[in-house]
C-alpha cells in the first residue's frame, strides 16, 4: 500500500491532538476528516483506521519506536503492520528488523497487550483466568452494528436497502433488531440513516432496553439517558406509545436525544435535565420501568474507544464507583412499587456490577427490591462489546 504526505499527517496532527491537547480520538477524527472534502473513502478509512489503531498500540509502539515523535510512531505502527516504509526523511532512524525483533523479545503481557500497569492488576485480579481472552478481544477493531428502528421499517427490509446502497450486512441470531456490516462503511452519510430508519448501536447495548420488558402505554424513566441511544429503543420497543423521560445530570447530551428522536419518528419522549436530588424526589413512584444506564469505566468498549486506556486511572474508576452507588441509593425511590429497574453499565469489571448490585440489596432502599437476572457479556464470548445488566423487580 502507498504511502501520501497529506495523509501521514493528518494522522501525525490527529495523534498531536488526542495525546498533546487530551482530545477524544473520535471527535479529533471527525474533524481530521471534515478538514479535506477531497480525501476520498479510502483516504478517510486509512486516516481513521491508523489513527484507531497507532491509539489501541500506543503503549507497544511508544516503547519499540526511536522516540517520541508521532512519524516515528506511525513509521514504527506501520512496520509492524509487516509493511515497507518509503524512502522519507520523517522516518529517518527506523529499522525495521530491530523493531521486530526487539517485539518478539517482549514477554510482559501489559506492554504486549497496551494498557497501563495498573489496568493488566485490575482487569487480572477480577476476571482471572478470563482476562487474556478478553484483552485479546478488546483489542480488536469493534464491528459496525446497526438497530433497525422498527417504527419505521422491518429488519429484513433494512438489509435489503442497505443492500441496494453497496452496503451488505449480516443478521446476527439472539438480537432482534440487529443487522452487522460485513464491511466498514459510513453508513451516516446514507439517505437511509436520515430517514431515521437505523441507529448505530452494538449488540450488547441493544440487549439493555429488551431487559426492561417495557409495553405501549407504560410510562418509563430512563434516568442516564445521555444521548439518549436506548431511549429511542425503549420508544421502539413502546411502538411510540406512552411516555419516555430521558434525564441526565447534564442537560446538554440530552439536547442530541431531542434531535434524534425528531429523525426516528418518535413522540413520547421527553428530555429532563436533573439539576438536584429534588428532581428525583418529584417523581416518586411514578414509572413502571426504570433504565439506570450508569456512568463507568468503559472497559468493556475499548476497541470502540482505545484511548479510554490512556485516559482511565485506578482513580476515576473508584470516584465512578461512589456516583454508581449514589445513583443506585436515590434513583430508585422514582420506581412504582411492582415496576421492573434494570441496572446496566458498558464495563466488565465485578467492582462497578455484580459487587454493585449486591452491595444495593443488601441497603435499606435495596431490600425492597428482589433480583430477577443478571448478565455478565464478556467480549470475547459475544464478539460485541462488553457489558453488564441486572434486571430487579420493585417488590409491591
Amino acid at each position: 500500500m502507498k504511502l501520501f504526505p497529506n495523509t501521514v499527517n493528518a494522522v501525525v496532527k490527529a495523534l498531536e491532538e488526542i495525546f498533546d491537547n487530551n482530545r477524544y480520538a473520535d471527535k479529533v477524527i471527525e474533524k481530521v476528516l471534515r478538514s479535506n472534502p477531497k480525501w476520498g473513502a479510502r483516504d478517510r478509512a486509512f486516516i481513521a483506521e491508523s489513527v484507531y489503531e497507532i491509539v489501541r498500540w500506543k503503549r507497544l509502539i511508544e516503547k519499540l519506536s526511536p522516540s517520541h515523535d508521532y512519524y516515528l510512531w506511525f513509521g514504527t505502527y506501520w512496520v509492524l503492520q509487516d509493511r515497507t516504509l518509503p524512502d522519507w526523511r520523517e522516518f529517518k532512524g527506523i529499522n525495521g528488523e530491530k523493531i521486530r525483533l526487539h517485539r518478539r523479545k517482549i514477554t510482559d503481557r501489559a506492554v504486549l497487550q497496551s494498557i497501563p500497569d495498573w489496568m493488566e492488576e485490575m482487569g487480572s485480579s477480577q476476571l482471572g483466568e478470563k482476562w487474556d481472552a478478553e484483552l485479546n478481544s478488546l483489542n480488536e477493531q469493534a464491528q459496525v452494528v446497526l438497530r433497525a428502528n422498527t417504527l419505521k421499517t422491518a429488519r429484513t427490509d433494512l438489509k435489503i436497502k442497505l443492500e441496494e446502497l453497496e452496503v451488505s450486512a449480516y443478521i446476527p441470531r439472539e438480537y432482534p433488531d440487529a443487522l452487522v456490516l460485513l464491511k466498514r462503511k459510513n453508513v451516516f452519510r446514507t439517505p437511509l440513516f436520515k430517514e431515521g430508519l437505523f441507529e448505530v448501536q452494538d449488540a450488547s447495548s441493544q440487549m439493555v432496553a429488551a431487559a426492561l420488558e417495557v409495553e405501549p402505554g407504560m410510562r418509563v424513566i430512563d434516568a442516564c439517558a445521555g444521548a439518549g441511544g436506548k431511549s429511542l429503543h425503549l420508544a421502539a420497543l413502546m411502538q411510540n406509545k406512552g411516555r419516555i423521560l430521558a434525564m441526565d445530570t447534564e442537560a446538554w447530551k440530552l439536547q442530541n436525544a431531542k434531535l434524534r428522536a425528531r429523525r426516528a419518528g418518535i413522540s413520547i419522549l421527553e428530555i429532563k435535565p436533573i439539576e438536584s436530588n429534588k428532581t428525583i424526589k418529584r417523581l416518586h413512584e411514578s414509572a413502571d420501568r426504570l433504565l439506570l444506564d450508569v456512568p463507568c469505566s468503559g472497559l468493556g468498549v475499548l476497541k470502540r474507544n482505545p484511548d479510554t486506556k490512556w485516559k482511565l486511572s485506578e482513580e476515576s474508576i473508584a470516584k465512578v464507583q461512589v456516583l454508581q452507588k449514589e445513583i443506585l441509593s436515590q434513583y430508585p425511590s422514582m420506581l412504582k412499587p411492582g415496576g421492573i429497574m434494570v441496572y446496566a453499565t458498558c464495563s466488565i469489571l465485578p467492582s462497578e456490577n455484580h459487587m454493585q448490585v449486591a452491595a444495593f440489596l443488601e441497603s435499606a432502599e435495596g431490600q425492597k427490591f428482589e433480583l430477577l437476572e443478571e448478565t455478565q457479556v464478556l467480549s470475547h464470548e459475544s464478539g460485541f462489546d462488553g457489558f453488564y445488566i441486572a434486571k430487579l423487580k420493585k417488590k409491591g
